[in-house]
């Protein structure tokens, strides 16, 4: 029984990060679940994707090694857009791949929406389509990019 209570002490150390290291404090404080980080808190972001790939490497470098997602978002992009250039100064992959896909979907321009969510006055996804597109439903717009993005970097 005492190599059993040491497991669970075990498994109770090794979950508790999970909990309690989202953004917003204790429990995460996002509609994403203890430790889950929505996308469209762009300024604050850690949603991991990638898990470890994405925490060792910038999104550039990401975009980089991964051409088909890359050839996917310039679909999404101004004409002449890498995607690099535009995941350029984006915390992770899955902020840029979130906002490249509202400014698409909303028909923003991304050259405008990029200061917004990225930078040191940088505001969450859904402040900055407020801010550009007020008549948006902002939070289900956000949602859709998230869910977007997420299966983009699944594929």
């Amino acid at each position: 029984m005492t190599q059993l209570k040491l497991w669970a002490a075990i498994t109770v150390i090794a979950i508790a990060p999970c909990t309690y290291a989202g953004p917003g404090g204790p429990g995460g404080g996002h509609a994403g679940g203890p430790g889950m980080s929505p996308m469209g808190d762009a300024s604050h972001t850690n949603m991991d994707t990638h898990s470890a790939q994405a925490n060792s490497n910038s999104p550039t470098e990401l975009l980089s090694r991964n051409t088909r997602l890359s050839s996917n978002l310039e679909k999404l992009l101004p004409a002449g857009t890498t995607a690099q250039q535009a995941c350029g100064g984006f915390k992770n992959l899955g902020s840029c791949v979130a906002a490249v896909h509202v400014a698409h979907n909303l028909d923003i321009q991304f050259a405008d929406l990029k200061p917004k969510v990225t930078g040191s006055a940088a505001v969450s996804l859904g402040k900055a389509i407020h801010a550009m597109k007020p008549d948006a439903d902002a939070k289900a717009e956000t949602r859709k990019a998230e869910s977007q993005a997420r299966e983009d970097l699944r594929a």
